[in-house]
């Protein structure tokens, strides 16, 4: 078995004409057709169907057709560094995050891996309410902190640590004079909530849970958490927020109460499963470092439920 194996088989796969596919390939029919038997022979099975009239993948030809293209695509990758390493190039790794990133962790995450990993350069994106993957959805990141829950198809998850979550509301709403609130009393408030077409997401910053399977009537969207925090502050809605914003983002006309009966959000460092990388990895195993070696930082964050 080799890539050049591999390559036809794949190009035949997604051609299903062995014509089509040897002039793709720039091979002979007959030769393509040698390779394909020779392959279906290492392995024991047929990979394909054949009748006068059309070429289709058994099973098996499915199951190895996705097997052959991740082998593939990391090879190609491996090449590509390679050549990037050897001609003096930097690798970059780029990280994508959502308002907070992973709070008071995010600075000894980052040094963390720049010390482990010096020759890399580590970009690194912000992503509003949009796009709660923070780039991994779009494979515009590698790696990211993410919030949850949210829509985590396709993702490898790593959880950090889980935040209780508070509601912002106007220190003149009929709420601010109090410390602490169940969400019994917010299903009739209007809410702010990030604009996205994240489903699950939406559905835990917007109370969905406790509703009896009915949506939320009164919904106020915004686009990132400054507009969010200011529609709190003129009184238009209230929203559900990590209890971190009680730091990262005080407001002179906002309060911060405690939601007593919601549960916490949890912060996750996540990447893509069809795109492995060690360098990702070594990410994912620097913030569990960091996050297992500064139990006085979870503590301020886990503990975060104060009043504000």
């Amino acid at each position: 078995m080799n890539l050049r194996r591999l390559r036809s088989y794949v190009v035949l796969a997604e051609e299903l004409h062995f014509t089509r596919a040897a002039a793709k390939l720039f091979v002979a029919q007959q030769s393509l057709s040698k390779q394909i038997a020779e392959l279906e022979a290492e392995l024991g099975t047929p990979l394909l169907r054949r009748t006068s009239r059309r070429v289709e993948l058994t099973p098996a030809g499915e199951v190895f057709l996705a097997a052959a293209r991740e082998v593939l695509a990391r090879f190609d990758r491996g090449v590509a560094e390679t050549r990037r390493v050897g001609q003096g190039e930097r690798t970059t790794l780029r990280v994508g995050f959502v308002v907070g990133a992973a709070l008071e962790l995010t600075t000894p995450i980052l040094g963390e891996f720049t010390a482990r990993h010096p020759e890399v350069r580590v970009e690194l994106h912000e992503f509003g309410f949009a796009d709660p993957s923070a780039g991994l959805a779009g494979a515009t990141t590698d790696v990211a902190f993410i919030r949850l829950p949210g829509s985590t198809h396709g993702l490898v998850v790593a959880p950090l640590f889980t935040e209780p979550c508070v509601v912002g509301v106007s220190t003149a709403h009929r709420l601010g004079s109090r410390d602490r609130v169940r969400v019994a009393d917010l299903l009739d408030e209007t809410i702010a909530v990030g604009r996205t077409d994240d489903g699950v997401w939406r559905d835990f910053w917007t109370l969905a849970a406790h509703r009896g399977g009915k949506r939320a009537r009164n919904l106020v969207e915004t686009h990132s958490q400054s507009e969010e925090v200011e529609v709190v502050a003129a009184g238009m809605a209230c929203s559900i927020t990590p209890a971190a914003a009680r730091r990262y983002s005080p407001h002179p006309g906002v309060r911060f109460l405690t939601i007593e009966d919601h549960p916490g959000s949890v912060l996750a460092v996540a990447h893509r499963a069809d795109r492995p990388n060690p360098l990702v990895a070594s990410f994912v195993d620097a913030a569990q470092t960091v996050r297992d070696r500064e139990p006085g930082i979870l503590l301020t964050i886990q503990g975060a439920s104060g009043t504000g």
